[in-house]
């Protein structure tokens, strides 16, 4: 499907992200497995590239490109091919939150090791026991005058082992349920420590990790915003970290098409190519069909993003319909690999075990429905009050 959303430049800048990914990423993907998370290096390497936070401030180190369709690129061809490389991540869903509520003086400080790869990003609101429920958060913070005093843990954090800077969410009057604050805390401050390197179902180069934090003293210059209204801030950004999980979770479905598509042309049942039975060639017109069906959706929600005319609930049917068609993708493309498809030397075995987080990460398939729902009008609050 041609796609037209794109200028010559883009075109451009992907043949040179191609390029890079492969190679400087495709030839470390079993290291990195084996070891849990990607190295230190390739962060600042894709820095030196101009790859993080392309949209900082000349003056901070950026390239001063505030295009999310280069960051699409980025998302679509680097996460493919190494999807323990959180860029996406660092860049369009937790530096944000310095660009937005940072003062200039917090950006000075902080954005330029973010674009050069030296400070890898992570943001902390999941806790052992709580969810998508951040007003049962028991992290919290009580206000010392000079510092804060941060108590809790965290648990389910991309990016914990590896970050330099991570922003945790933690409630800061005890009385008032949305009542948040975000405390920048850096490596190294006592009483900050991290735990285990979880292991999980798929996404093993990425590292995720539980974080703790012991009467960690967080000086006022490190808070980021309104100390009491940082529920407000977190939903600021929920558009665009949906609409990156989206471009994700298309760019995984078509990886698994192309593999799937390589897979049975090359095999051989019954003394013909697996590709030409006629299941096969329906499954794949069907997987071809919502695959573009999705990515000009998605690419129609890049366009309202850079207009300012996102909505919540449009990101949220953006993120659902994504997610869920590479869940599927993967599944149909590992059932036409048959037994091959099980084992982990194919690709398609790993980008099973890795699709299914994202029907749960940046908001559950359930959640996005009702998302989606409420703007329909179908509150059953408003009902109630009717």
């Amino acid at each position: 499907m041609k796609r037209r959303i794109f200028d010559p430049e883009h075109g451009q800048f992907r043949d040179a992200v191609r390029r890079w990914a492969a190679a400087e990423l495709a030839p470390h993907g079993e290291a990195w497995r084996e070891a849990g998370q990607v190295s230190r290096e390739i962060w600042r390497q894709a820095g030196a590239q101009g790859y993080l936070c392309m949209w900082a401030d000349e003056s901070l180190g950026g390239a001063g490109v505030d295009d999310f369709r280069y960051d699409q690129i980025l998302i679509e061809e680097l996460l493919p091919v190494e999807p323990g490389f959180f860029a996406p991540l660092h860049s369009r869903i937790v530096a944000p939150y310095l660009r937005h509520l940072g003062t200039e003086e917090q950006q000075r400080r902080w954005l330029p090791g973010c674009v050069s790869g030296e400070t890898v990003l992570a943001i902390a609101m999941t806790e052992p026991g709580t969810g998508s429920d951040l007003a049962g958060m028991k992290a919290h913070a009580e206000d010392h005058g000079d510092h804060w005093l941060l108590n809790g843990s965290k648990t389910y954090i991309s990016n914990g082992i590896l970050c330099g800077l991570v922003i945790v969410a933690a409630r800061t009057d005890p009385a008032v349920p949305h009542a948040l604050g975000l405390f920048v805390v850096e490596d190294g401050m006592p009483g900050f420590e991290r735990g285990r390197k979880l292991k999980k179902l798929g996404l093993h180069s990425q590292d995720t990790a539980e974080l703790f934090f012991n009467d960690v003293k967080v000086p006022r210059q490190n808070v980021l915003g309104h100390p009491r209204q940082g529920f407000k801030s977190l939903m600021v950004n929920l558009a665009e970290e949906r609409l990156v999980s989206a471009v994700g979770s298309v760019a995984r479905a078509q990886r698994a098409f192309t593999v799937t598509m390589d897979f049975v042309t090359e095999r051989k049942a019954f003394g013909r190519s697996i590709g030409t039975f006629q299941n096969s060639r329906f499954k794949l017109a069907e997987m071809r069909a919502r695959i573009d069906s999705a990515q000009a959706f998605v690419d129609h929600c890049v366009l309202e993003h850079l207009e300012g005319q996102l909505t919540g609930e449009t990101a949220a049917a953006a993120k659902w319909l994504s997610s869920e068609l590479e869940g599927w993708c993967v599944d149909e493309g590992l059932q036409l690999h048959g037994g091959a498809g099980y084992m982990q030397e194919y690709e398609i075995c790993r980008l099973y075990a890795d699709a299914r987080i994202n029907r749960i990460l940046a908001g559950t398939s359930e959640v996005m429905k009702e998302i989606i729902g409420r703007g329909l009008g179908l509150d059953e609050r408003r009902k109630e009050a009717a």
